[in-house]
């Protein structure tokens, strides 16, 4: 069973097949039977919707298809393909009425027969057009479905253009000759400009223009959640109803990954409900904050050199800082070995402040001891009479 909006878009198009079809014909019939080019043109019109209609319910059940191996971001750019379409055949449409009502005022043609029959036709596909293109529109805007807003487009210009035939009969009826190949001018003119707004939006959303207010509301969505520093980078491009977004995003470095795991799920959630149908590609970008403790630092040095340390504790005692950390190391370890790793760790915590600090070191075992089993402990100092900065380090069996 398809989804919700699947089964809407569907069953909208579906619909206006038929609605569709029965509107052209009777056009074509009374365009034929009383000589108006005019009232034929805006059936020809109607056909071509017929086809884009049909086109329309083809592709709103395609489109709808998950993303595969092939279509990383699924099958919702086939909506904007089908709508240039349509664009270029009533685009054809509108050049053809051009041309035979140009060779109409050009060679005279005789005016239609004048009756209440098409004027009942017309209004009657006025205000079947009218609530159809309501219908669609709605259904666009809801679905995000750029297919439903090209066949709303074609509806509204039906309106417009049986508007513009009922003029022309009107004038004809009056004497005026030219006013029904006129009025199927007005009709082609109509077909352009309506047909150049839909344009201007579905290649917008093939060349992945941004949708307008888009990126703003993503943004302040992602800023919204706990824990985000800033938003460095945000990317958005419409495949279909879904907005994919690309966000790089600043965390604080301190927060261990299950934290930044939960941010991604709650920015993603976030982005949903701002945007209705959002797909976030979340990237966390690790940054000092102002306000890190000592002991935030230190764990951020330890964690990026891959070393675990429990039980930090930090002194400052005016003139000088002390930091005593637990480092956990393997039980099978060689002494020396424990040795190098210690010293680097303390190297990279007096760069990040300064030579004057004094660095304890305690060795945990993760597993057996170091030394047959036993937990050992060594404490390592900094020699300030060594200009050199040669540690001292005492070994003691507890």
């Amino acid at each position: 069973m398809g989804s919700p909006v699947h089964n809407v878009k569907s069953r909208v198009a579906a619909l206006s097949i038929f609605a569709s079809a029965g509107m052209a014909a009777a056009k074509f019939v009374v365009g034929i039977a009383i000589g108006s080019f005019a009232l034929i043109s805006e059936a020809l019109h109607s056909s071509v919707d017929v086809a884009a209609t049909v086109v329309t319910w083809i592709v709103v059940r395609l489109s709808d298809r998950p993303a595969d191996k092939e279509h990383h971001y699924g099958h919702g750019k086939l909506e904007s393909v089908s709508a240039l379409g349509v664009i270029a055949m009533l685009y054809v449409l509108a050049g053809g009425i051009l041309v035979e009502s140009y060779s109409r005022l050009h060679e005279g043609a005789p005016p239609p027969t004048i009756s209440a029959l098409p004027f009942v036709v017309l209004l009657a596909d006025i205000a079947v057009n009218f609530w159809r293109a309501w219908a669609l529109n709605r259904a666009a805007r809801d679905t995000k479905s750029q297919a439903l807003a090209a066949d709303a487009l074609h509806f509204a210009s039906d309106v417009l253009g049986s508007v513009a035939v009922m003029i022309g009969l009107a004038l004809s009826g009056l004497g005026y000759q030219w006013a029904d190949s006129v009025a199927a001018i007005g009709v082609a003119l109509v077909i352009a400009l309506l047909g150049l707004r839909l344009a201007r939006s579905t290649v917008e959303t093939l060349i992945d223009r941004a949708p307008e207010g888009v990126s703003e509301k993503a943004t302040a969505a992602i800023r919204a959640v706990p824990g985000v520093v800033g938003v460095e980078r945000l990317r958005v491009r419409m495949v279909g109803p879904t907005h994919f977004i690309e966000a790089i995003v600043q965390v604080p470095r301190t927060y261990p990954i299950d934290r930044v795991e939960e941010i991604k799920r709650k920015a993603q959630g976030a982005v949903t409900r701002a945007l209705d149908d959002a797909d976030l590609t979340f990237t966390a970008v690790p940054v000092a904050r102002n306000n890190e403790s000592v002991r935030e630092r230190v764990m951020v040095i330890a964690r990026n050199s891959g070393l675990a340390v429990h039980h930090v504790t930090v002194h400052d005692l005016g003139d000088k800082l002390t930091v005593s950390i637990d480092l956990e190391v393997d039980g099978d370890m060689a002494l020396n070995d424990a040795h190098n790793i210690a010293h680097g760790l303390e190297r990279n915590i007096r760069d990040e402040f300064g030579e004057d600090v004094e660095v304890d070191t305690h060795y945990r075992a993760a597993g057996a001891g170091i030394a047959a089993g036993q937990r050992c402990r060594a404490r390592a100092r900094r020699n300030h009479q060594d200009r050199a900065g040669t540690l001292r380090r005492g070994w003691r069996d507890p």
